[in-house]
């Protein structure tokens, strides 16, 4: 019966930590406050991420994982946890970083494209990334390449990489770079690739069809030890690279001439962090699938409650993307037990709504 309270928890603990710092959201943003949101956010996703490891198709009690955990710890004989041990450490726990891992890529880069292009409706997706990863992703599939290790992923970022190149080419005019043609040129190029995704779908067989359509929705099913690696070096070294532009993304919303009178190097700070935000973007996508919705909303209920700082709004936009999408995956592996939907379906129901409620609360 825990999972039918883990939504409820997730939401009510979430909507008290951040009850806790929505008050200071006017306040200047110092570094004892950014710890402070983080360590609170933080333990919400330690929370959600040890009720995730118990929740499933397979019951696993508490007093099961802390006698397991302990055994690990002395170095004892784990044969009496053989079961439990697969189950939490080789099946669970894998899938768990992964979606915290792909749900912080996510957010954190739909904070950066929202911010640059100065667009509430911008995700990570905007560029055609997700277009260009799809199509290296199904040619993979299509021509069994996804049986070598790092097929997918390979062929997926070399397409989200291709995407990034184009559109970047298509964009740049006078060695300038504008948001308003880059949004273009990335919906150009979006539906040019969904257009060839489309063609490919139509060419394939039953197995090939389920298996691209699968992770079109997004799937986190197949977590492994060497994409969480490949993935969360990528969301590591991105955000850390993110960050440190935070002050001067802050001065570009405000307006680019008044952040180029306040010595901002605009152009070049425009693409450092447009780069750094698609490849973080291109590598989740191209080891999880196209997953709707997690950038577009994280940030968005972020923004409202902590206010725009983008100091303080990126680490809590990644950590609490995290946690969404821990929820999401689980709910996903769970409602229809033994067999799983795509976490894609689930963020889409949960976002989907809400953004309706974004709609309407800025229209009425």
């Amino acid at each position: 019966m825990l999972k039918y309270f883990f939504l409820p928890f997730f939401i009510l603990s979430s909507i008290y930590v951040l009850a806790i710092t929505s008050d200071m959201a006017d306040k200047i943003v110092t570094f004892s406050r950014v710890m402070r949101v983080s360590l609170c956010l933080l333990t919400v996703f330690i929370v959600i991420s040890i009720v995730s490891l118990l929740v499933g198709s397979s019951q696993v009690g508490m007093g099961s994982l802390f006698k397991a955990l302990l055994a690990m710890m002395k170095g004892e004989d784990l044969s009496l946890f053989t079961t439990e041990k697969t189950i939490l450490f080789s099946i669970r726990l894998p899938r768990i970083i992964f979606a915290g891992i792909v749900g912080a890529s996510l957010s954190a880069a739909g904070v950066v494209f929202q911010g640059l292009l100065r667009n509430p409706l911008a995700d990570p997706y905007i560029l055609g990334i997700s277009g260009g990863s799809a199509v290296g992703a199904i040619v993979a599939i299509m021509t069994g390449i996804s049986l070598i290790p790092f097929g997918v992923p390979g062929l997926a970022v070399s397409g989200a990489l291709i995407t990034i190149v184009l559109v970047y080419g298509i964009a740049r005019t006078k060695k300038e770079l504008h948001s308003t043609t880059l949004l273009l040129a990335g919906v150009i190029v979006n539906a040019f690739f969904s257009a060839v995704i489309m063609l490919l779908i139509s060419t394939t067989n039953n197995q090939e069809l389920r298996s691209a359509i699968f992770w079109l929705m997004g799937d986190l099913s197949l977590a492994e030890w060497n994409e969480i690696m490949l993935t969360g070096s990528f969301l590591v070294i991105g955000f850390m690279i993110m960050y440190s532009y935070s002050r001067h993304l802050n001065l570009i919303v405000t307006g680019e001439e008044t952040a180029m009178q306040l010595g901002v190097n605009v152009e070049r700070t425009k693409k450092i962090l447009l780069l750094a935000a698609s490849l973080v973007t291109g590598v989740a996508v191209s080891v999880s699938g196209t997953i709707g919705f997690v950038g577009l909303i994280i940030p968005h209920m972020m923004r409202m409650l902590l206010g725009s700082d983008h100091r303080l709004l990126l680490p809590s936009s990644a950590l609490f993307g995290g946690s969404f999408l821990i929820v999401a995956d689980t709910l996903a592996r769970t409602i229809t037990a033994p067999a799983e939907l795509p976490v894609g379906v689930i963020t889409a129901m949960c976002g989907a709504p809400y953004f309706v409620f974004l709609l309407r609360r800025r229209t009425v």
